[in-house]
């Protein structure tokens, strides 16, 4: 065990041992925090590891005592109660109908309402101010209907919004110019990348409005 997971190890120990973990139901509009304290204490010391700390599974496990399926088992739990509370308006922007049809229906299983779907920059601009999406999810590549990196960065000029990428092309998001992605899901994706993602940009968005 590394001297940090060690650190980290103890830290749990010691939490464990002074805690109440108080758990039970939360309304969907508390801040962050209390949508955190609404998790169970094994979902939520797996979430923070993994996504905040930035822990491996194989890490995470060695602190918390559990094995690396146990903390997968957690994090997909911790992910899916976030999702529930954080019921989003999204708006896809995709030239490809098949993949946008695929998106529509796997966002709107997971509880959110695709409230629009753009296949070229222009579309998804005006679709962008008119419907004031809570989360964007964008192709970069548009074919003839431009550039969806033009698309974000100028949605992003009128409001804040969280914008998940998902690309065939991720190397052309990391050039160090704005907008660089916080989120990013390569094509062809996994549903479960999908699902997690839209649960981390939703919950580190409303974090940071709230630090804000």
């Amino acid at each position: 065990m590394s001297p940090k997971v060690g650190l980290y190890h103890l830290f749990h120990a010691i939490w464990l041992s002074s805690s109440t973990n108080d758990e039970g139901a939360y309304p969907a509009d508390l801040p962050a925090e209390e949508r955190l304290r609404s998790l169970s204490a094994a979902d939520r010391a797996a979430l923070l590891l993994t996504a905040v700390e930035g822990f491996s599974t194989s890490d995470a496990a060695r602190i918390l005592g559990q094995t690396p399926d146990e903390v997968e088992a957690s994090i997909v739990e911790a992910q899916r109660a976030i999702e529930r509370q954080l019921a989003s308006r999204v708006l896809i922007i995709e030239d490809e109908s098949i993949i946008a049809l695929d998106l529509e229906g796997l966002v709107t299983g997971l509880g959110h309402d695709v409230v629009a779907m753009a296949a070229t920059k222009d579309e998804a601009v005006a679709k962008a101010r008119a419907e004031r999406p809570g989360l964007i999810l964008a192709d970069i590549n548009l074919g003839e209907g431009g550039s969806g990196i033009d698309a974000v960065t100028e949605i992003l000029q009128s409001f804040d919004v969280p914008v998940i990428f998902i690309t065939a092309y991720p190397e052309r998001l990391l050039t160090g110019e704005r907008p660089e992605p916080t989120y990013l899901v390569t094509k062809p994706f996994l549903p479960e990348t999908v699902q997690a993602t839209i649960g981390q940009a939703l919950f580190f968005h409303s974090v940071k409005r709230q630090a804000a």
